[in-house]
C-alpha cells in the first residue's frame, strides 16, 4: 500500500463510482480526457506545489485550475501514490536562455536520454503540456493572444531586496495648466463632471493619480489659453478666480493624499515693473508666489506640497534662494522647490553652490527622453520628469506613456513622471488638441471619452503609492522593453512590464532612437523578503495596432509562484502589472451622452449674481482675461456683464497678441451671425470687436485670421481679416463713443460679410476669401477695460 498522504495533500473522498487511482498513466490519461470532454467536474484539485511548477513549465499561464487537477493526479500515480510534490532531485532553476528541466533540449545537453527518474519526469511533463494545451484552448478566460510556436528568447531576472532598495517612488501625476487645458471641464453638468473627476483622481477606479500640478495663473497665453492671476494688480488679491482652486479641492476630495504642485508659466506685468522679466525684483516675485500658497491654505484649506520657478524659461539662482528664504521665514518648510522645469542645467550650478543645492528639493526636467545627466545625479536630489508625454491620446500616445513611465526610472533614475496634460478639456483645434490623459471637450452635451492612457496609468498608480521604493535592478528586458519593481517595505511587491515597440510608442518629443522589441519569455526569481510570495495578481493591456481592438487593463488569472520563480511569455506592445495587492479595479461609469457639436444657436446674457467660476461658460480666453462683472454704475439692462480686466501686458511665456481675444463655438462654422452689446471703457484709444471664422489661438494667437468687426472710441470702425488689424477690408465713421453701450452685429454668408451698428446697416458686401471656417470671438484693441453683454451667435 502506498504511504498515507499528509493531511494538506490528501485527496477528498472519492465520489461513488469513480475509478481507483491504481491504474496505469495511459489509462488515467484516457479517463481524464473522457471526463473533461464531457464536462465532468468531480475530480478535485490537490493543493500541491508540484502542480504550480508543472503549470509554469507547460506555458499554461492564466488557466491553472483543470491543469492542476491533472498534474496532481499524474504526480500521485507516477510516484506510487506517495504524493511527491517537488521537482526531481537535482532540478535547478533554469539560467538565462537555458532549457526547462526535463525537456528534450536539457536532456540532450546532458548526453543522452537521461536517468530513469528524468525520463519519468519527462513523460509526465509532456503529458501535462499536451493536456494543458488542449484544456487551455477549451476553458481559458481572458488572456493575451499566444505567440507563434517558434522558440522564444528566454531570459531571467532577479528581484531581491536583501542588499537594500533603490530610490523612493514619488508618484505619477498630470498637469492642469500651461494653459487653460481644463477650461471646458468646469462647465460640465452633473453627474458627468464628477464621473470625469473620478476617472482621474479616485483611488482604485481609473488613473488614480498621485500628483496634481496646476498653473499659477499669470494672465498670459501659456499654450491653449490664458489663466487668470490671483493678483491682476499689485493691490489686488482674489483667490477665487479661475478653476484650479476648485480642481485641487476636487482632487483632494477623492484622494486626500494627492500631492499638489504650483508652477507659474507667466506673471502679471506689475511683478516685473514693466519689464518682461520676473527676476529683476526677486523679493516681489517671491511675495507674489507665496501669496498664492498662503491663499490656497487660507481660502481653500489646500496645502501646497511643491512650487516651481518659471516653466521652461531661464532660472535665477538668486531668486530660488530668496524664495526658499521667505518660505522658511513664514513657516512653510514643507513646501519643496522644484527647479528648473526645463532641462537639467540647474544641476550644473547646484553642485558648485551648496546654498542653491540646499534650497532645491527636486530637480525637475521636461521631456528628458528617459535620460538624465551626471551632474543631476551628483546633486543627490530627487530627479523628476516634471512634465512629459504631451502626445495625442490614441493608442500610440498610450504606448508613449507606458514606455516612459517605466523607462524614466530605468534609464534616468527619475522617480516621478507628470503628464501634460491632465484632461483634454479645450477646443480640439487649439494647439496640441487631445493631448490629455482623457478627453472632455463637450460640456454642452456631456460627452467625454476615457482614452487608453488612463488605463496605462492605472497599471502603475493603482498598485503603488508615493513612499514605496524601487528595487535595485537593471530593468531592461533582453528582448526589448523594460520593467520596474517596487515595494512598500511591508512585504508587498508590484512589477510593471512594458514591451512597447518603437513605432507604437513615439512621444511628441524628443525624437525616439531606433530599437527593437521581440516576443520573449521572462523568468523572474523573487529573493529576499519576496521569496515566500506564492501568488501575484495579474493585470494586462495589449495595444492592437492592426485591428484596433486593444485590450486595456484586464485582470487575468493570478500567477502562481513556485519557490520564488515564475515565467511570463511577453508579446510586443503589452503592459503587465504583477502585484501582491488585490485592490485594483477597472471601474466604469454609465456611458456618457453621445457626441454633439456646439449648439448652432447660442446665447449668454451673463446674468449671474453669484457665479461659481469667474469665467463665462465655453469662452476660451486666448489673450487677456474675461471675467464676470457686476456693473454697479448701470441700473439698467447691463448690471451683469463680461469684462476684459487685464490692463498691462503680462510677463509673457509666449508672444501674446497685442489685442485681447476670447473664442467660442464650433471651429467648423462657416456661415454665422454674431451679435453682442459692447462698452468701451478706455477713452480716445479704446476699441472692441466681435468676430467670426476665427482660425487660430493658443501659442499661435498673434497670427489669428478671420473676419473682425471693430469699433473705436474715436468714432470710427474697421473690418479686418486678422486680429492684428493689418488686413483692412473696410473702414469708416461709426459715431460710437466710449462709456456707452452699442450693439454690434456681424453677418457672414459664403464669401460675403456685412455689419450692423445698433440694428442699422453700417457696412456690407465685403468679400471674404479666407479663412473658410472658424470660431466666433470677441475682444479688445489693447490691454484695456471693456465690457460685453447679450452675446448671441447663430451659425451653420
Amino acid at each position: 500500500m502506498p504511504a498515507a498522504l499528509p493531511h494538506k495533500h490528501r485527496l477528498p473522498t472519492q465520489p461513488r463510482g469513480f475509478p481507483t487511482l491504481g491504474m496505469a498513466p495511459q489509462q488515467l490519461h484516457s479517463l481524464l480526457s473522457a471526463q473533461l470532454q464531457h464536462g465532468d467536474t468531480r475530480i478535485t484539485s490537490l493543493p500541491c506545489p508540484f502542480s504550480k511548477w508543472q503549470l509554469l513549465t507547460s506555458g499554461g499561464r492564466g488557466c491553472p485550475y483543470r491543469l492542476r487537477r491533472l498534474a496532481a493526479l499524474l504526480s500521485l500515480e507516477q510516484d506510487g501514490g506517495a504524493g511527491r510534490c517537488a521537482p526531481p532531485r537535482g532540478w535547478r532553476a533554469a539560467r538565462s536562455r537555458a532549457a526547462l528541466p526535463g525537456s528534450a533540449e536539457a536532456l540532450q545537453r546532458r548526453g543522452g536520454c537521461g536517468t530513469r527518474r528524468e525520463r519519468s519526469w519527462t513523460r509526465m511533463g509532456c503529458a501535462a503540456l499536451l493536456w494543458g494545451t488542449v484544456l487551455l484552448a477549451c476553458s481559458c478566460g481572458p488572456a493575451p493572444p499566444r505567440v507563434d510556436a517558434a522558440p522564444l528568447l528566454a531570459a531571467t531576472y532577479v528581484l531581491d531586496d536583501a542588499n537594500g532598495l533603490g530610490r523612493e517612488f514619488d508618484g505619477i501625476g498630470a498637469v492642469s495648466g500651461g494653459g487653460a487645458t481644463s477650461r471646458l471641464l468646469v462647465n460640465y453638468q452633473e453627474p458627468y463632471r464628477s464621473q470625469i473627476l473620478d476617472y482621474l483622481f479616485k483611488p482604485n477606479f481609473g488613473a488614480s493619480l498621485h500628483i496634481l500640478k496646476v498653473e499659477i495663473g499669470g494672465d498670459a497665453q501659456s499654450t491653449d489659453g490664458t489663466e487668470p492671476s490671483h493678483m491682476h494688480y499689485e493691490n489686488d488679491e482674489n483667490y477665487f478666480r479661475g478653476y484650479e482652486w476648485w480642481l485641487m479641492k476636487e482632487a483632494k476630495k477623492r484622494n486626500p493624499n494627492i500631492k499638489l504642485i504650483g508652477l507659474p508659466w507667466a506673471f502679471p506685468g506689475w511683478v516685473g515693473k514693466g519689464e518682461n522679466w520676473p527676476y529683476d525684483y526677486p523679493d516681489i516675485t517671491a511675495y507674489y508666489i507665496i501669496s498664492w500658497i498662503l491663499g490656497a491654505k487660507q481660502y481653500h484649506d489646500l496645502d501646497i506640497d511643491y512650487v516651481g520657478i518659471w516653466n521652461e524659461r531661464a532660472f535665477s539662482s538668486k531668486y530660488i534662494k530668496v524664495l526658499r528664504h521667505y518660505l522658511d521665514r513664514l513657516g512653510l518648510w514643507n513646501v519643496g522647490i522644484i527647479a528648473a522645469d526645463g532641462d537639467w542645467n540647474v544641476s550644473n550650478e547646484m553642485i558648485v553652490d551648496p546654498y542653491l543645492n540646499e534650497a532645491i528639493e527636486v530637480v525637475g526636467a521636461h521631456y528628458p527622453g528617459t535620460k538624465t545627466v551626471p551632474n543631476a545625479l551628483l546633486t543627490g536630489k530627487k530627479l523628476w520628469s516634471s512634465e512629459d508625454y504631451s502626445t495625442f491620446n490614441d493608442d500610440v500616445g498610450a504606448g508613449c506613456w507606458a514606455r516612459i513611465l517605466n523607462q524614466n526610472y530605468v534609464n534616468g533614475n527619475m522617480t516621478s513622471t507628470i503628464a501634460w496634460n491632465l484632461v483634454a478639456s479645450y477646443y480640439e483645434e487649439l494647439p496640441f488638441g487631445r493631448c490629455g490623459l482623457m478627453t472632455a471637450q463637450e460640456p454642452w452635451s456631456g460627452h467625454y471619452k476615457v482614452e487608453s492612457p488612463i488605463w496605462i496609468t492605472a497599471h502603475t498608480t493603482q498598485f503603488t503609492q508615493p513612499g514605496w521604493s524601487y528595487l535595485q535592478v537593471d530593468g531592461h528586458l533582453e528582448g526589448g522593453g523594460s520593467f520596474v519593481a517596487l515595494t512598500d517595505g511591508l512585504g508587498n511587491l508590484t512589477i510593471i512590464i512594458e514591451t512597447m515597440s518603437h513605432n507604437h510608442s513615439k512621444c511628441i518629443r524628443p525624437p525616439l532612437p531606433n530599437f527593437n522589441v521581440i516576443p520573449q519569455r521572462a523568468t523572474f526569481y523573487l529573493r529576499g523578503s519576496f521569496y515566500m510570495v506564492e501568488t501575484l495578481q495579474v493585470w494586462h493591456s495589449r495595444l492592437d495596432f492592426e485591428s484596433g481592438n486593444s485590450s486595456l487593463f484586464q485582470q487575468l488569472h493570478p500567477v502562481n509562484v513556485w519557490k520564488g520563480r515564475f515565467s511570463l511569455d511577453l508579446n510586443v506592445d503589452e503592459v503587465y502589472t504583477l502585484t501582491t495587492l488585490k485592490t485594483g479595479q477597472k471601474c466604469a461609469c454609465p456611458e456618457p451622452p453621445p457626441h454633439q457639436p456646439f449648439p448652432s444657436n447660442y446665447k449668454d446674457d451673463f446674468n449671474i449674481g453669484n457665479p461659481p467660476f469667474s469665467e463665462a461658460p465655453n469662452f476660451a480666453d486666448q489673450t487677456g482675461v474675461f471675467e464676470y462683472f457686476i456693473n454697479a454704475s448701470d441700473p439698467g439692462d447691463h448690471v451683469f456683464t463680461l469684462r476684459q480686466v487685464v490692463v498691462q501686458r503680462p510677463i509673457t511665456w509666449v508672444s501674446d497678441a497685442d489685442q485681447t481675444i476670447s473664442v467660442i463655438g464650433n471651429f467648423k462654422w462657416v456661415n454665422m451671425t454674431v451679435t453682442c452689446d459692447v462698452y468701451i471703457e478706455k477713452p480716445r484709444d479704446g476699441g472692441v470687436f466681435i468676430a467670426g471664422r476665427v482660425d487660430n489661438g493658443g501659442i499661435y494667437v498673434r497670427n489669428t485670421e478671420g473676419v473682425f468687426f471693430w469699433v473705436f472710441a474715436d468714432g470710427t470702425y474697421r473690418v479686418t481679416g486678422d486680429l492684428a488689424g493689418k488686413k483692412i477690408l473696410m473702414k469708416g465713421l461709426a459715431g460710437v463713443r466710449d462709456n456707452a453701450w452699442h450693439t454690434l452685429t456681424l453677418n457672414i454668408q459664403g464669401n460675403s460679410a456685412s455689419g450692423l451698428l445698433n440694428g442699422y446697416p453700417l457696412w456690407e458686401n465685403v468679400t471674404i476669401s479666407n479663412p473658410g471656417n472658424g470660431w466666433a470671438a470677441l475682444g479688445t484693441r489693447s490691454f484695456e477695460l471693456a465690457q460685453f453683454d447679450n452675446f448671441h451667435v447663430e451659425a451653420c
